[in-house]
């Protein structure tokens, strides 16, 4: 625990000129800056190795400089670094617990060739791209369980809707593998975002570079960065990660709501097609009888939050010239807020989902009661018996609205067959029993894409071996990350050891 009144970097006139409290207030953004520290501190040790391996510092200086931070890593992953608002950011708390254990004269000096400017965006992008992980991790889970839904009811006959009406018989497996396509592009997405975060910026400094010959490849490796982003006052003006990263948020919110969607009105007593666990519907107040699907709503309530900040973001940068400037402090607060809402999101809807209990016989009864298989009638018409497809459709739709004045449905193949002869059309009852059938008709369906359960099962499995490569480039990408942490902390401890930084980097990317 440490906490100094003023940032030592601070200059006489800045301090002066101070409004006092409200000013830091207004300004400070520590509270936004605790998911950084450890990264920070992480950045800060690879660009005292990059100082030292450029002879820009002695061993000496940054021996001193490393046991320090060392220390403030411990503190950090321990849970024990806190972040003293008066300091005003986590650049400056690090900083400033250096200067306090070393002196200005070591301590000083780890900013050499540094902007705040490039080590916000470095901390920034190494936090996001774990973030972006954790994302399409959960993301890969809930495509899972849908994949999980089709396989066990790839035959399960249910409406098909446009327009919030019946239209035609599909499967529960083909609306799942539907969900399951739809987040497998904001997978896409998600890794899309992941590769332009994963650039490094260190060394853009302030927004012109420096006239120090640093070197951005050994930085770029040692923190496990794909590539550097060389313009430096691109780097500084820029927040395309950030604005990708959201955009990606926002899709993959959009696709949870309509998911919550569905949820919320296919467990209402007038569609009875699913039952949430009780673990995930609550009661009401007043009335007992209820269970609510209070979690499917609050997803699709908390989606706005995340569209909401993606406008935030946008509308913050567009007005803004070439450089920094302190509107951006806003872009940390509105990341963490959406990729919270959106991990929590994930879990709890992929729980929902992976518990719930799916009506299969109200589906197939739903099916038959609202006439999903008329298309099919028109269709025989126009193959079988080579009508004009209008004519089919005027045909089939007469025959509807006959049945629905009279009170019957398509099970009532008799009728059909009666009332069809009076237009003319001669079919046997087996015959239209099988046009009918909103089984038989999804079977038919067996074009690429379709409904058939032939069909379902092939593009479940292609989804499911799709997902399992995302997966598996996940855990690559999480393991670069991690040889790059453990390259870092080896130099590091090296150094400490007693050997000189060229000793515990012998090589240079």
């Amino acid at each position: 625990m440490w906490r100094r009144a003023r940032s030592p970097q601070w200059s006489e006139r800045e301090a002066k000129s101070s409004a006092g409290q409200i000013v830091l207030d207004y300004t400070e953004s520590t509270r936004a800056d605790g998911r950084m520290a450890l990264h920070d501190i992480w950045g800060s040790q690879v660009h005292a190795l990059m100082l030292a391996r450029q002879a820009i510092l002695s061993d000496d200086d940054v021996r001193r400089i490393l046991a320090p931070l060392e220390e403030a890593r411990a503190d950090a992953e321990a849970g024990r670094l806190t972040l003293d608002p008066a300091l005003e950011d986590v650049h400056m708390n690090v900083e400033s617990r250096l200067i306090a254990a070393t002196g200005r004269e070591y301590g000083g000096k780890l900013h050499t060739a540094r902007s705040r400017n490039d080590q916000v965006l470095t901390d920034a992008r190494l936090v996001v791209r774990e973030e972006l992980l954790a994302t399409e991790d959960l993301t890969t889970v809930l495509v899972t369980t849908f994949l999980n839904i089709a396989d066990n009811h790839a035959s399960a006959v249910m409406p098909g809707y446009t327009h919030t009406q019946h239209a035609q018989p599909v499967t529960l497996g083909f609306w799942a593998t539907a969900h399951a396509a739809l987040l497998r592009e904001d997978l896409r997405r998600l890794a899309a975002a992941y590769r332009t975060t994963n650039q490094n910026p260190l060394g853009a400094c302030a927004l012109a570079g420096t006239s120090f010959m640093i070197d951005r490849a050994l930085t770029t490796r040692l923190l496990g960065f794909d590539s550097v982003q060389e313009h430096a006052l691109a780097v500084v003006s820029g927040r395309d990660f950030v604005i990708e990263s959201l955009f990606a948020l926002t899709m993959l919110m959009t696709n949870l709501s309509r998911i919550a969607e569905e949820i919320v009105y296919w467990t209402t007593h007038e569609f009875r097609t699913m039952t949430l666990d009780d673990a995930y519907a609550l009661g009401s107040s007043i009335m007992p009888q209820k269970k609510n699907p209070d979690v499917a709503e609050l997803a699709r309530g908390r989606t706005s939050g995340v569209i909401g900040r993606l406008t935030e973001a946008l509308v913050m940068i567009k007005g803004l010239p070439l450089g920094y400037h302190r509107d951006l402090q806003g872009d940390k607060p509105a990341l963490w807020d959406a990729f919270d809402t959106a991990n929590a999101t994930l879990r709890v809807l992929e729980g929902a989902l992976a518990t719930a209990r799916f009506n299969t016989d109200r589906m197939l009864d739903l099916t038959y009661a609202n006439f999903s298989t008329a298309t099919e009638l028109a269709n025989f018409l126009v193959s079988g018996r080579r009508l004009p497809f209008r004519e089919a459709h005027e045909i089939v739709g007469s025959l509807v609205a006959w049945l629905v004045d009279a009170g019957k449905t398509f099970r009532d193949v008799g009728d059909c067959v009666s009332y069809l002869e009076t237009r003319e059309q001669h079919l046997d009852v087996s015959l239209l029993e099988e046009i009918l059938s909103p089984i038989a008709a999804v079977g038919r369906n067996r074009s690429l894409g379709g409904t058939s359960p032939r069909e379902v099962e092939r593009m479940s499995h292609e989804l499911r071996l799709s997902v399992d490569n995302v997966a598996g480039n996940i855990i690559e990408r999480r393991d670069s990350i991690r040889r790059a942490r453990e390259e870092t902390a080896r130099a590091v401890a090296a150094v400490l050891g007693g050997a000189s930084v060229r000793e515990a980097l012998p090589s240079v990317a």
